[in-house]
């Protein structure tokens, strides 16, 4: 099970430096990765027993969902700006 999270947050690592064309699509790569961490600390914990560290999946699972929400209000502002979510067309260093 443990290989099979590890091959799906590479995956999703992947995804991210390969498929860099959309927001919306590195952002999604971004949120599989966010989920296999989690999947992978929960098995940790079950397996190991640790519950000095059982409250560690939870605050992850906290921060992801502040980052997707981060991640869509930069999506529409954009879309709005620059009528697409195309990276390459975003001037980030525009003064």
């Amino acid at each position: 099970m443990s290989y099979l999270l590890y091959t799906a947050f590479s995956l999703a690592m992947l995804g991210a430096l390969v498929n860099r064309m959309h927001l919306l699509s590195a952002l999604l790569c971004i949120e599989g990765m966010m989920l296999a961490l989690f999947m992978m600390m929960t098995l940790l914990i079950t397996n190991t027993g640790m519950l000095s560290i059982a409250s560690t999946p939870i605050m992850l699972i906290t921060l992801g969902a502040c980052e997707a929400s981060t991640g869509l209000a930069l999506l529409v502002t954009t879309s709005n700006t620059h009528t697409n979510d195309h990276i390459k067309n975003l001037k980030l260093l525009k003064c």
